[in-house]
C-alpha cells in the first residue's frame, strides 16, 4: 500500500546482513519508525511487544526469526529452541505457529549447513504467497460489497474493529483488502473506523487509510451501535487470529459486540482470512486459547502532550484491579461468511472444507 504515494511493505528482508527491518507499530500514528531486527531476542520482542501485529504479518515476522537465528547455529538443537522462543510469544493468532511448524517441516531434514539459507528463502515465500493471499481475499470481497452498492445505490459505509489492513499483514490487508480493491475501482466507499480500546488499534488503520486516500471516520467503540441502528453501516468486516474448523472465529476483544450488533440489526458481517488462520485442527471456539495482557495496557494510555512529545498517561490508579483480555469469540452463527484468498464459503465446517477440500484428509 501507500505511504506518502509510495508503495511500500510493512517488512524489509535483507537476507545478505541477515537482519529484517520492521515498522514500530506502537509508534503510530504519531511516528513512522522503522527497527532493524537482526536477533533472536529481537524477533520475540517484535512480536510479543507488539511492535508487529496482525495475524499474518506476526507469522511471517516469526519465520524470519527463525532464519535470523540460524546465522550462527543451525544445529537441531539450536533449531528447536529457537522456533520454541518465538512460539511461545502469541498464543492465539494461529498464523505465528502454522508459520513456525511450516519452516521446521522444511528445515528439519536438510543438513545443518544448508538450513540458513534455506530458512531465508522459505521465509521469503510465505510473505510473498501472504501479498498474493491477500491480494486475492480483495477482489473476492470486492465483488461482495458490488453487489451490496448495487442494491443501496449510493456510497458504500463500511465498518471495520481493530486493525486487519496493510499494517497487520504483510501487504494489502486482510479484511481492509476489499475496502482498497472498492477505492482503487472507483466505488464509493466510507469507512467506520473502531476505536478498538485498550490497544487503540483502529488509530492504525485511520492512519493506513488517510495514507491511501480512502475516506474513513474513527468512532468510539460504543457508537457502532447506535450507527447500525441509525442505517448508517451498509456492512462489517473484520479480520481474525484463529478461524476453527466449525467456522467459529476469534478476533480482536470486542468483535462480537460487533457481530451482536450486525445480528440484531440485519447487517451483513463478513469476516476476511487467509489459509494460514485456518485451524482445522481446532473444533470449535471454545478450544481458542485467549491471551490475556498485561493490565497496564489498559490502565495507561499512549499519546502526545500539549508541546506533541510522546507521552504515557496514567488512566487509573496502579492497585485497581482490572482484566485485559486480548481477544473474543464471535459464533459461526453471526457471520454471514467468510472471504479468504479461495473465494467466500458460509462460515460451516462443509463451508471451509468446500474451499479447502484437502483439509479433509490432514
Amino acid at each position: 500500500m501507500n505511504i506518502n504515494g509510495t508503495p511500500t511493505r510493512t517488512l524489509r528482508a535483507h537476507p545478505e546482513r541477515r537482519a529484517i527491518d520492521i515498522i514500530d507499530q506502537t509508534r503510530l500514528p504519531h511516528a513512522l519508525h522503522w527497527v532493524r531486527v537482526a536477533t533472536l531476542d529481537e524477533a520475540a520482542h517484535a512480536i510479543r511487544a507488539m511492535l508487529v501485529r496482525g495475524a499474518p504479518l506476526i507469522g511471517a515476522t516469526a519465520a524470519y526469526g527463525l532464519a535470523i537465528a540460524l546465522a550462527d547455529d543451525a544445529g537441531d538443537t539450536h533449531l528447536a529452541e529457537a522456533a520454541a522462543v518465538l512460539r511461545a510469544t502469541r498464543p492465539t493468532a494461529v498464523n505465528l505457529h502454522w508459520a513456525l511448524a511450516r519452516m521446521e517441516a522444511l528445515l528439519v531434514p536438510l543438513d545443518p549447513a544448508t538450513r540458513c539459507a534455506a530458512a531465508w528463502t522459505e521465509a521469503a515465500a510465505i510473505a510473498e504467497e501472504d501479498v498474493a493471499q491477500n491480494a486475492a481475499i480483495g477482489q473476492h470481497g470486492l465483488g461482495l460489497f458490488r453487489q451490496i452498492a448495487r442494491q443501496q445505490g449510493k456510497t458504500l459505509n463500511i465498518m471495520t474493529h481493530c486493525n486487519a489492513g496493510w499494517l497487520a499483514t504483510v501487504d494489502w490487508g486482510t479484511a481492509l483488502s476489499p475496502v482498497y480493491a472498492a477505492h482503487d475501482a472507483g466505488l464509493p466507499v466510507h469507512v467506520w473506523v473502531s476505536e478498538t480500546r485498550p490497544r487503540n488499534q483502529g488509530l492504525l488503520t485511520a492512519w493506513e487509510l488517510a495514507q491511501h486516500g480512502v475516506p474513513h471516520t474513527l468512532l468510539a467503540d460504543n457508537a457502532a451501535g447506535i450507527l447500525m441502528r441509525e442505517g448508517k453501516v451498509d456492512a462489517v468486516i473484520v479480520g481474525a487470529d484463529r478461524i476453527a474448523a466449525n467456522g467459529d472465529v476469534a478476533n480482536k476483544v470486542g468483535t462480537y459486540l460487533k457481530a451482536l450488533g450486525c445480528a440484531d440489526n440485519g447487517i451483513p458481517f463478513y469476516v476476511a482470512a487467509p489459509r494460514s488462520t485456518l485451524d482445522f485442527a481446532c473444533p470449535d471456539g471454545g478450544a481458542i486459547p485467549i491471551e490475556e495482557r498485561d493490565g497496564n495496557e489498559f490502565r495507561r494510555i499512549l499519546g502526545l502532550d500539549d508541546h506533541g512529545v510522546p507521552t504515557v498517561v496514567q488512566q487509573l490508579p496502579l492497585p485497581e484491579a482490572v482484566a485485559n483480555p486480548a481477544f473474543d469469540v464471535t459464533p459461526a452463527r453471526l457471520v454471514t461468511a467468510i472471504i479468504t484468498e479461495r473465494g467466500v464459503c458460509p462460515a460451516s465446517a462443509d463451508g471451509l472444507r468446500s474451499l479447502y477440500p484437502e483439509a479433509a484428509d490432514a
